[in-house]
């Protein structure tokens, strides 16, 4: 007997003991760590933490710290059912498994019941194919008489674990272009949505959860959404390719008793691979409709839909509540919920809360829902006495019991209906693929090496290219706009606002559009394959030195690209503490605005080490939020980071679509921003620079309105070396979005060349790292203060003016050292 943590890769044993509590402990459960459960240890991370782990059929990974809690037993003999693999033979590869049920006549065997039929009628039971909609049957119950009245909104919670495919699947009913992931916690939010002509309904994609418990914040906006807006139906999204770990929440969602339809996903890659599903018999024994359909193929969509409707209008609730069995292994577990479940009836009546929902949640030790029944003393003290009694006859605790009764029902039941091939394709390729990009000595620079490369491309090689393509196309039409102006007697005035405002200003933030579509199409790639998630894998252990998660890294990555989304994906960490430290790392991060100043200043002080300074910035930002973390750590954030609990999808190659519509929607964004925000800056910057405090129009922009504004505040940054009050105008409008320091210089300096004469290199390098470190933009703060309140925002806002002073200012003093200007 050993602790997990001291299994070596490619051992493993029956699992004992899970220690821990809280929680962190429920989560281990809930994920299948549990007594009785066979794991594997698979691999380490190339820093030796954290430790990926097979379970039940998929793959986990956690700390080492946590392994440590986990007891097993290496001699155990490993029972050949273990982890769900089929105990029948495989079907002929799952034929017609995709095609359309309600076509068939009634009594019609579907592929896989007909062949399960062959291989053991006696073990597998047989269930009617589903009938048309509307014809009697088993759920398409028309003597149902109490149905909605027909004008009825039809709500539905779309709900599954991350990264099943839920974003996909609202995508395919709605007809939206949510982006999509494959990490987990790419849906931050709910959206909301029409089914496709089907005006009367609406689908809201929530956060995915692996389950009911209260661990993070998405399962409690989850679980409020289903029992507080009490949706019409819902649809519970299922990765067929990983089942096992799926149905825990199928089960709890179940308990809920709403009316509900399985939306058997990723199908086609289960056939693909030679494995196969009995889905009548799933089904069956599930007792709520099972729909096999690939959401990326758009396969199986219309019976889908067809099922919704109807469980939905005729409010068919799911046949079986009760999983329990009544061997040793849940007969205990059932005699306490049932006595429960008569003890709170009451109160789970008054509450709204399914009874058997509440039983188990109590019987779990779920203290939100024993808050909201309003059990009195001697009611909990009765529920007390029950779980006693329940863990003494069972033989374990009160968490570890029920999650052992759902995991044994899980086992049974996929050993009942589902094959799983030897190793699937992509499988196959993300291990090998994994032993460099995840490997001991070469995670690190290949991860390195991949940013580096993406700079290099985007801002050395292909982006400055085609920027300065856009510009000169730009610049000729500003040309020709004032020719044509000028020959017509245009009042100077608006020429200047046309050719100065509009195409100096907002002309200039325009050309930086083909590097913001490079960046993101690089992001997105990465994302899109399954990388981010490793890379959350690998720097774990080097994050956590610094009080973080490895969770983190994802949101500090979108950070790369916009504040706005990083910020909000913070919601996927569990701990608040968490969240906090992120969202104040996140504005260290070089978002996608910054890069037009890097870009602006780089091609007139640096034009030969773009590159390196592009890095060294990107760098530099890193190092210091490190470096305020470490502070943070032991100052206004102490404690432990949440622990690292997360799925490894598998690799898959890049959906064209999918990229194709986040680098859309981010320069959709990009662009919006420049003609809307951007626009109206450039606008109203251009009117204090051409007229003075009389209103009379001005050539001299240091006789200005705006010169006179901005001269009062340019003494902050004389000690700097950019104390001109045209910089500290870009700098000033730059809290609005950064695009805008770019746009205000154009149009108060002119020609880049220009600023040569104003500042030297050195200097140049120095505003660089106060507009990297400074506050971000006002979507940003915005966003934040959302997230954390106004007090927090304002201390976060002026914490990142004073700290760029600082770090510049000690970049000036570093240079000035070294002579360097």
């Amino acid at each position: 007997m050993r602790t997990l943590d001291k299994i070596p890769v490619g051992g493993g044993g029956k699992i004992l003991t899970v220690g821990g509590d809280g929680a962190l402990r429920q989560h281990f459960l809930d994920m299948g760590l549990i007594p009785g459960s066979w794991v594997q240890v698979t691999k380490l991370a190339p820093m030796g933490d954290p430790v990926e782990l097979t379970v039940h059929g998929y793959e986990l990974t956690i700390r080492v710290a946590d392994a440590a809690l986990i007891e097993v037993d290496e001699k155990a003999k490993r029972e050949e059912s273990d982890g769900g693999l089929a105990a029948c033979p495989a079907p002929d590869a799952g034929s017609g498994i995709l095609k359309s049920r309600s076509r068939r006549k009634k009594g019609e065997k579907t592929a896989p019941a007909a062949a399960a039929q062959q291989t053991d009628a006696d073990s597998l039971p047989y269930h009617e194919a589903h009938p048309g909609l509307g014809e009697p049957g088993k759920y398409h119950d028309s003597k149902n008489e109490h149905p909605l009245p027909k004008d009825t909104l039809l709500t539905f919670a779309l709900v599954g674990n991350q990264n099943s495919g839920k974003t996909t699947l609202f995508n395919q009913l709605t007809g939206a272009n949510q982006h999509v992931g494959n990490f987990p916690g790419v849906t931050v939010d709910r959206k909301d949505g029409v089914i496709r002509g089907h005006q009367n309904t609406m689908v809201t994609d929530l956060p995915g959860i692996y389950s009911m418990s209260p661990y993070t914040s998405e399962e409690i906006v989850t679980r409020e959404f289903i029992l507080k807006e009490k949706p019409k139906g819902i649809i519970n999204i299922v990765d067929a390719t990983n089942i096992e770990r799926n149905l825990l929440l199928t089960m709890q969602l179940i308990e809920l008793d709403v009316p509900m339809v399985i939306a058997l996903n990723m199908m086609d890659e289960m056939r693909e691979n030679g494995g196969t599903i009995l889905v009548n018999v799933l089904e069956k024994e599930l007792g709520v409709p099972v729909v096999p359909i690939s959401a990326a193929k758009n396969e199986g969509i219309d019976e889908l839909v067809d099922h919704l409707l109807h469980v939905a209008y005729y409010q068919e609730k799911p046949e079986r509540l009760d999983f329990c069995g009544e061997d040793d292994y849940g007969g205990a577990v059932h005699r306490a919920i049932h006595a429960v479940m008569h003890l709170i009836e009451d109160h789970a009546q008054a509450s709204g809360i399914p009874r058997r929902f509440a039983a188990s949640k109590l019987i779990e030790g779920d203290h939100l829902v024993e808050e909201a029944l309003g059990l009195d003393d001697h009611e909990k003290h009765e529920i007390s006495e029950l779980v006693e009694q329940m863990e003494h006859e069972r033989g374990l605790d009160r968490s570890a019991a029920m999650a052992d009764m759902r995991f044994s029902f899980i086992t049974k039941l996929c050993a009942q209906t589902v094959r799983k091939p030897v190793e699937s394709k992509e499988h196959y390729r993300s291990r090998q693929a994994d032993k460099i990009l995840t490997g001991k000595y070469t995670a690190i620079p290949c991860f390195v090496g991949i940013m580096v490369l993406i700079f290099y491309l985007t801002f050395n090689l292909i982006g400055p290219f085609l920027q300065d393509a856009l510009q000169a196309g730009i610049d000729a039409l500003a040309g020709l706009a004032e020719r044509g102006m000028t020959a017509f007697g245009t009042n100077p005035v608006i020429i200047s606002l046309v050719v100065d405002a509009v195409f100096g200003g907002i002309g200039t933030v325009v050309s930086f559009t083909p590097i913001i579509v490079l960046l993101f199409l690089f992001l997105s790639l990465l994302e899109d394959s399954g990388y981010m998630a490793r890379v959350a894998f690998v720097m774990d252990k080097l994050l956590r030195k610094i009080g973080l998660s490895g969770r983190s890294i994802v949101p500090m990555l979108l950070g790369f690209g916009c504040s706005v989304p990083a910020i909000m994906a913070t919601r996927t960490l569990p701990s608040k503490r968490d969240r906090r430290m992120t969202i104040l790392m996140i504005p260290f991060m070089s978002c996608s605005a910054k890069i037009l100043a890097y870009g602006f200043f780089t091609a007139e002080f640096f034009p030969r080490h773009g590159a390196l300074v592009m890095t060294a910035l990107y760098f530099i930002g890193i190092l210091l939020g490190i470096l305020v973390a470490l502070v943070l750590k032991n100052t206004l954030f102490k404690g432990e980071a949440v622990p690292f609990v997360m799925e490894l999808p598998n690799y898959r190659m890049p959906s064209l679509k999918s990229v194709g519509l986040l680098v859309w929607e981010k320069t959709k964004d990009f662009l919006s921003k420049a003609f809307t925000v951007i626009f109206l800056a450039t606008i109203v910057i251009w009117f204090f620079r051409s007229f003075d405090v009389r209103l009379n129009y001005v050539t001299d922009a240091s006789v200005s309105m705006l010169a006179y504004i901005s001269k009062a505040i340019t003494p902050i940054f004389k000690p700097l070396g950019y104390g001109d009050w045209r910089i500290v105008t870009g700098l000033i409008t730059g809290l609005l979005a950064k695009e805008n320091v770019v746009s205000v210089l154009s149009l108060l300096i002119g020609s880049p060349d220009v600023l040569a004469t104003i500042i030297s290199p050195a200097v140049a390098f120095a505003l660089l790292v106060f507009i990297l470190l400074y506050t971000p933009c006002v979507a940003a703060v915005s966003v934040i203060k959302r997230e954390v309140g106004w007090k927090t925002t304002i201390y976060i806002v002026v914490f990142q003016i004073v700290f760029a002073w600082c770090a510049s200012g000690a970049v000036r003093l570093i240079e000035m050292a070294l002579h360097l200007g």
